[in-house]
């Protein structure tokens, strides 16, 4: 690995921290205030890559993530990491499940906890933290009983107790994150390469005829999801993932067929497969 600096969602004690770490053992780790932020390192020289949420095998797709690779950024998408998440309901000192007020955490992790908040404290408020450290170190300046919810790593660094470990909803709860640099991954023969595109109009069939592009060379469509194109109500970018790397032939056929139906296409990026 010959990149030395990696942004991240900070601050430190975050799942993108740990993967950040995972990813790359010797890089200077830079901690920036949100999604975009990651990606603005980059573009700005701060950093040599950024690491990103993209999708959680409970709650799907990360929303902040995906329209900033449809819209606001040019970075290519240069690798993935899958880890396990593990949540964590934590508070300042012992406290009963029905003293807690207010629990704080990221938006996606209060969705991947949601039965057991419904459960287990269906009076409490909750409230949208910039990121699942940043949530406990609210809690441990609210004034009120307060709780969060996230890592081991946040509770250390902050001094949490916690209260409860392993509180998502499901025991299989994994996060796959994403690598962007300024260029995407050369081709390894075990390679995966996302794009998104959107249609001019909305005919009948548009959709699967267009990906009938990839079926027809044989090329396998990973994963495919949409989000609004924030243009007009009813629109949508649809983003998939297929296998193969965008220099392939097969794969560079299907998507030159594919520019010419549609209104906008854009190569996110070709990198290794990591599952």
């Amino acid at each position: 690995m010959t990149d030395k600096r990696i942004s991240f969602l900070g601050p430190a004690g975050t799942y993108s921290e740990q993967a950040a770490q995972i990813w790359c053992e010797e890089c200077d780790l830079v901690s920036v205030d949100s999604i975009p932020d990651v990606a603005k390192a980059v573009n700005d020289g701060l950093t040599d890559i950024g690491i990103v949420p993209i999708e959680n095998s409970i709650e799907g797709g990360v929303t902040f993530t995906l329209d900033l690779l449809i819209h606001d950024s040019d970075l290519s998408i240069c690798g993935e990491i899958v880890i396990p998440i593990n949540h964590n309901l934590m508070s300042k000192t012992e406290i009963d499940f029905s003293e807690i007020q207010t629990v704080y955490s990221h938006p996606q992790s209060l969705g991947q906890c949601r039965q057991f908040l419904t459960t287990n404290l269906p009076n409490a408020n909750l409230v949208a933290s910039l990121s699942n450290s940043a949530a406990v170190e609210e809690m441990m300046k609210s004034p009120m009983n307060s709780a969060a919810i996230s890592s081991d790593q946040a509770a250390k660094i902050y001094g949490a107790k916690i209260l409860k470990k392993n509180v998502e909803d499901r025991p299989n709860n994994e996060t796959r994150f994403i690598v962007l640099g300024k260029n995407d991954h050369p081709k390894t023969g075990n390679d995966k390469t996302s794009l998104c595109f959107e249609f001019q109009g909305d005919q009948p069939g548009i959709l699967s005829e267009s990906l009938t592009e990839f079926a027809s060379r044989d090329i396998n469509l990973v994963k495919i999801e949409s989000r609004p194109n924030k243009k007009s109500l009813g629109r949508y970018v649809f983003l998939v993932d297929i296998e193969g790397h965008r220099t392939d032939e097969k794969v560079a056929n299907s998507i030159e067929s594919l520019s010419s139906k549609v209104a906008m296409i854009k190569v996110l990026g070709s990198y290794p497969k990591f599952i």
